[in-house]
């Protein structure tokens, strides 16, 4: 296979080919790179002053991808009991660990303040009233609309609120007895866009100082997450969006304001590559298809929304024009449309490139073909 040096580096091309070539495993499996899971954990939050990292486990919650990033000591970002238990299997300390789901489940808030998570989200009074009661004293930031304009997976209309909203339900809290410590905000999954930042800042600051003028002193900003990674196009390097976020910080916040960073696919996206099997070829109307062996269902389910992968065979025939779809016998399985690639043989291995997030997280047996497992080397 043609080395793909634009989206992985040698030395996980060698790692993935040399266990390909010593080892039965039988694919379809996500293999992850360690390596690029800590030099991403190392360039997160570098260029930010005072912030902490929380991985954002929906991201890949495997017990094995969570235990490697608890070593490199991390924060985690959560939003269930499973998720929480996951933590608790592996000591992960509740300092460690915050919710920024605005909703949660009554069960979750009962186990979250058991366990001693002391940071909730909120974007409503019935989600203060919950927090209250499950989680007295907690602290709590409210979560503020923004611009998800030039984000491939927007996140901006089934939570947060606009700046006047959101004075009032940080008044509120403190009545009931939280403490408001803060703001956070999401520009939306797979981010292409530096400016959603610094319009959120600008709304952030503004609310700041609303807060500010009843008597309430916010010390916590929370960015979410949206770092993009590369799929089919180039993106926003992750030191130039901190460096224009810090810019901004320094120049509207206080020297001492606390922040919060929630990467998820930036921390394992490009980590993996699935390995799967060409199972059919046909023709169908002058349309070249070919079946592999994960699809929407088991791996996939990004592509629904929009997200393009890179594809690399082994083949050295003629490029050709496809329609790629997994096994299943549902119509809906179709990952791709006119993509180009070397004819490859049926049997042959086809590699799926930067597919560590959001795919096993999103998988199911359905029509009963196997969630993928994952392989970290």
């Amino acid at each position: 296979m043609e080395i793909p040096l634009d989206y992985v580096s040698q030395n996980t091309w060698n790692k993935l080919i040399h266990h390909i070539a010593l080892t039965n495993e039988e694919p379809p499996y996500l293999f992850i790179d360690k390596d690029v899971i800590r030099e991403k954990v190392s360039l997160i939050g570098k260029n930010i002053l005072n912030s902490k990292v929380f991985y954002a486990v929906k991201a890949n919650p495997d017990i094995e991808v969570l235990k490697f990033l608890n070593e490199l000591g991390i924060g985690f970002e959560i939003a269930s009991e499973g998720e929480l238990r996951i933590l608790s299997s592996l000591g992960v300390e509740p300092s460690r660990i915050i919710t920024s789901n605005p909703v949660k489940t009554l069960k979750f808030l009962y186990e979250a303040a058991l366990y001693g998570i002391k940071y909730y989200a909120f974007d409503s009074k019935p989600e203060v009233d919950k927090i209250v009661r499950y989680a007295p004293k907690s602290k709590v930031y409210v979560r503020l609309s923004v611009s998800n304009e030039g984000s491939e997976w927007p996140l901006s209309r089934k939570f947060g609120v606009e700046i006047e909203d959101a004075l009032e339900l940080l008044q509120y809290s403190k009545e009931k007895g939280l403490e408001p410590v803060g703001i956070t905000f999401h520009v939306g999954s797979q981010c292409n866009n530096v400016y959603n930042w610094n319009s959120a800042l600008d709304k952030a600051k503004e609310l700041f100082d609303m807060a500010k003028d009843r008597g309430i002193e916010l010390s916590l900003l929370n960015l979410g997450g949206g770092y993009p990674i590369r799929y089919t196009k180039q993106v926003l390097q992750i030191d130039a969006i901190e460096r224009k976020i810090n810019t901004v910080l320094q120049q509207k916040f206080s020297k001492d304001i606390e922040i919060f960073i929630e990467p998820g696919r930036a921390v394992v996206g490009d980590a993996g590559i699935f390995v799967a099997t060409v199972v059919g070829k046909a023709k169908r109307d002058n349309e070249n298809w070919l079946y592999i062996d994960i699809g929407v269902f088991n791996g996939l389910m990004e592509s629904v929304g929009g997200i393009k992968y890179k594809y690399v065979v082994g083949s050295r025939n003629e490029p050709k024009r496809w329609t790629i779809a997994g096994p299943s016998c549902d119509s809906f399985d179709v990952i791709d449309r006119d993509v180009e690639l070397p004819e490859p043989e049926i049997g042959n291995l086809i590699l799926i490139l930067s597919v560590g997030a959001y795919t096993i997280s999103y998988a199911s047996e359905f029509n009963g073909f196997s969630i993928p497992k994952i392989v970290m080397v």
